[in-house]
């Protein structure tokens, strides 16, 4: 028998559990395409259900807690693989933590309240303890962090919980904005990883470098003024900082030459995508300064900036991992261009003509779910799959 022949691992188990981002992108896709059609719906009094949460708290809470989460945990499960070269969850394991994210989207509708708040906060920190073990069993200890800031999602959760059922003396609404600023913290530090790289790779002769100091000073004033936001939203001193994290984030996207991803869709749209983030800061930075609504910020923050790096990585993590050619069709290309267009109705057409409101918001959702059911329509047949590459994963 030869020796040092590669070995070629066999694909083991039913595809869509072979690896975290299969079931969560899936299910993410699902709820991006239903649950805002159906908050509008509610809304507008076109719908009732018997929510556990006011319907303000449901859509707030599971846009973070449910859709982004469960896109944070596919995308982590299966890069902590990528990272360490060790296995994470898949089987039975992985399909237990998809069902606990989907029992608790459930929850939040037809069971006791905390029966939902249990079932709710079980998923991030039991991922987190996974990524954690995987890290330090890898020596990866520049990765740690992100199984952190998931314990902090956590708390941010509890306390969430514990304010809308009362446990805690505190608005519901300032655990919301702590876990949209770990969110975007966990964006930023990926983003930091993925885009450049993205970009040098499939560009070349680009050289895409951000300076050190550059990058530590972004994320650090970046933490500092969403801290400030979260804590004592409504001073100057909070104002200054977003404003300062704003300008940064500028620099660091002009670093990683936006306008030569033009021709490349599945790139345009991360650097697209990005662009919100210091869009939303600085609307932010108004909004403590009495200017505008704060959801201005948030929106553009929650839609433009997460929702469009969601559709961005979605696509071209599973195109990657299911053997698929990294080029966007023009289905995908429709999504991207329609989260967009999501993003810009929910937040700039209600600047310049908040008496049309309403329209806005409706045009928005459309846009929206008709994106993520794009989505759902060209990926779920490859997320339970084999790749096509016969690789396993």
């Amino acid at each position: 028998m030869p020796t040092g022949s590669p070995t070629v691992q066999s694909p083991k188990g039913w595809p869509l559990l072979r690896l975290g981002f299969r079931p969560f992108y899936l299910g993410a896709a699902a709820y991006g395409m239903l649950a805002i059609p159906l908050w509008i719906a509610i809304l507008l009094g076109r719908v009732s259900l018997n929510l556990t949460l006011t319907p303000v708290l449901w859509h707030a809470h599971e846009m973070l807690f449910g859709f982004v989460a469960a896109v944070i945990v596919g995308f982590l499960l299966t890069a902590g693989k990528a990272w360490t070269g060790l296995e994470t969850p898949r089987g039975a394991v992985l399909a237990a933590l998809a069902g606990l994210w989907l029992a608790a989207r459930i929850a939040a509708v037809f069971a006791p309240y905390v029966l939902y708040a249990v079932l709710d906060l079980l998923l991030l920190p039991v991922v987190a303890v996974i990524l954690i073990t995987v890290f330090v069993r890898a020596g990866s200890k520049h990765n740690l962090p992100m199984g952190v800031i998931l314990l902090m999602l956590t708390l941010a959760n509890a306390a969430f919980h514990g304010a809308a059922s009362g446990l805690i003396s505190m608005e519901p609404v300032r655990a919301l904005h702590a876990g949209l600023a770990l969110i975007l913290m966990i964006e930023c530090v990926i983003a930091g990883r993925v885009i450049p790289a993205f970009t040098q790779s499939a560009l070349p002769g680009a050289t895409l470098k951000v300076p050190p100091w550059l990058e530590k000073t972004t994320l650090g004033t970046t933490a500092i003024a969403l801290a400030l936001w979260v804590i004592d939203p409504v001073t100057v001193l909070s104002a200054t900082a977003l404003g300062a994290a704003s300008f940064l984030h500028v620099l660091r996207l002009m670093r990683w030459k936006p306008l030569r991803t033009r021709s490349r869709p599945i790139l345009w749209v991360l650097h697209l995508a990005y662009a919100w983030l210091p869009l939303g800061l600085a609307l932010l930075a108004l909004s403590q300064l009495g200017l505008i609504s704060v959801s201005s910020g948030i929106h553009a923050l929650a839609v433009g900036c997460t929702g469009g790096l969601v559709i961005g990585m979605i696509t071209r993590t599973a195109r990657g991992h299911t053997g698929r050619p990294l080029q966007a069709s023009k289905f995908e290309i429709a999504a991207f261009l329609l989260v967009a267009s999501a993003a810009v109705s929910r937040v700039l057409l209600p600047l310049m003509a908040p008496q049309h409101l309403v329209t806005w918001l409706v045009v928005a959702a459309g846009a929206w779910g008709i994106a993520f059911a794009l989505y759902f329509m060209i990926y779920s047949p490859w997320l339970v799959t084999t790749r096509l590459d016969g690789k396993d994963g």
